[in-house]
């Protein structure tokens, strides 16, 4: 394929051969060259692990932060510049483990963000250690009785916080995919966007037959995204698992409109606008 300008091609790619990753990573490139974004206007945050390695290898400015800490970061850097595309691509147990309390508080505050969560069900970096979405009974290096704990549900989880975009996509379903997450980018808020994605070396449990298998695609008219109950429902379908945009909302005002800054219709970004000194002094000098 044709990576266009969005692709770093002078770097070695540390993934595994056949890995899913490699999937998302050719989905978001098409839909950066569909969608048009300047690349001056694309900011992508991550954490630790496999999947958020993945801006290492886009020709775009990122944030590579701790591990479970992309939520956070993004959510400042689109305040301080709301015209940015914020995107949060990382792992399934760097968003929701060590990032599960930030996943929920962003939820929360609603910022504008699209988050891409590569969910192969397992810890890759650190050798095949059950992660949060892990199913119950799979049998790991650390797990050798087999997960025992309650698998996560992310959309649910998602939903129930009141997320108003959220979408469940696979890597090995490319053209649904990325239309899946070009809406999600177009959205104004929250959006989720959780991907099955096969981890070649460590889970050979939910293989590329496994996900292909225990899924199928919501078909139009068949689904209707805007009645919370039903995707409540849907959320809580396993086995197959449904894929294709869950709950979207249009209505809900994002962090950065509800801001002081920005109340009122004055867009400027805040590293645009000048600072009084002698009010910043004051106010330190207040708190001390």
């Amino acid at each position: 394929m044709n990576n266009g300008i969005y692709a770093k091609n002078d770097v070695e790619i540390a993934w595994c051969p056949g890995c899913g990753n490699y999937g998302i990573r050719n989905i978001m490139l098409k839909v950066f060259t569909e969608l048009g974004i300047p690349k001056e206007q694309l900011v992508y945050c991550s954490g630790i692990g496999h999947a958020a390695k993945a801006p290492q290898y886009y020709d775009l400015s990122y944030f590579n932060g701790l591990h479970g800490r992309a939520l956070p970061a993004a959510s400042g850097i689109k305040a301080v510049n709301p015209g940015l595309k914020l995107i949060v691509e990382s792992g399934d147990g760097d968003i929701y483990g060590e990032g599960g309390n930030h996943f929920i508080h962003a939820i929360r505050r609603n910022p504008d963000i699209t988050v891409i969560v590569h969910d192969n069900m397992v810890y890759g970096l650190t050798k095949g250690q059950a992660s949060p979405t892990s199913g119950l009974g799979m049998k790991t290096p650390i797990q050798i009785d087999g997960v025992w704990e309650t698998p996560l549900n992310p959309l649910l989880l998602a939903l129930t916080m009141g997320a108003p975009f959220i979408a469940r996509a696979s890597a090995d379903e490319p053209e649904k995919t990325k239309e899946i997450i070009k809406a999600a980018i177009n959205h104004k808020g929250f959006a989720l966007v959780d991907v099955f994605q096969a981890c070649v070396t460590f889970n050979k449990i939910n293989t590329r037959k496994w996900y292909k298998d225990n899924t199928y695609f919501l078909e139009p008219g068949s689904h209707d995204a805007g009645n919370k109950q039903a995707a409540l429902a849907k959320a809580c379908e396993e086995s197959p698992w449904p894929l294709g945009i869950i709950y979207k909302n249009e209505t809900k005002k994002t962090f950065e409109d509800n801001l002081a800054p920005y109340i009122g219709g004055d867009r400027t970004p805040l590293y645009k606008r000048n600072r009084k000194a002698d009010v910043v002094r004051r106010l330190l000098e207040e708190k001390t």
